[in-house]
């Protein structure tokens, strides 16, 4: 797991909705910015699919870089190919990229393990919260709220660090290449 205070690890990929290339460092706001790994077809993104979006073109509204991530492989997961990927972002109202990471290189400097994944930076790049979205899991009747990602958005915005105590995302494992 990437610790807390590393620095963001950087990065050029092509968006699936503009289709050009978008970096960190183009995305990024002056409060930081939210690095999401997720994928079209999890069963764990699925379940918190529209809350992710709405808390994520809120922030970004409010001054934050939001930015979404894809990394599975496609060939053995055709769902999340760049095309659907689109599709998705689209019929979900993004208002932030869906980035397509074909050599799943920035999966791997992020160290992400699972969508959905979550990091967020303050606005020098260092790293403040890597957690869950919320308590709620499929199948687990816990309402989908947010909470966690949205406590941490929130003390980032005050100026203030997110608390120590985070509790890692739970997911689909990132379809990685043979």
């Amino acid at each position: 797991m990437l610790p807390l205070g590393a620095n963001a690890p950087k990065f050029d990929l092509i968006d699936t909705l503009s289709k050009k290339t978008k970096s960190y460092k183009s995305l990024k706001r002056p409060k930081g910015m939210l690095v999401m790994f997720i994928c079209n077809h999890c069963p764990y993104v699925l379940h918190i699919q529209e809350s992710l979006v709405a808390v994520g073109n809120k922030y970004l509204e409010l001054g934050i870089g939001v930015v979404a991530i894809s990394s599975n492989d496609v060939v053995a997961y055709p769902e999340d190919d760049p095309v659907k990927m689109e599709q998705f972002a689209l019929n979900l109202g993004f208002k932030f990229p869906y980035l397509y990471d074909e050599n799943q290189a920035v999966a791997r400097s992020y160290e992400a393990a699972c969508t959905p994944d979550f990091y967020l930076f303050d606005h020098d790049d260092d790293l403040v919260y890597r957690g869950r979205f919320d308590a709620s899991r499929p199948g687990n009747n816990i309402k989908v709220t947010g909470a966690d990602l949205i406590s941490a958005l929130e003390l980032l915005r005050m100026g203030q660090s997110p608390s120590l105590i985070q509790l890692p995302s739970m997911g689909c494992n990132i379809k990685w290449r043979s």
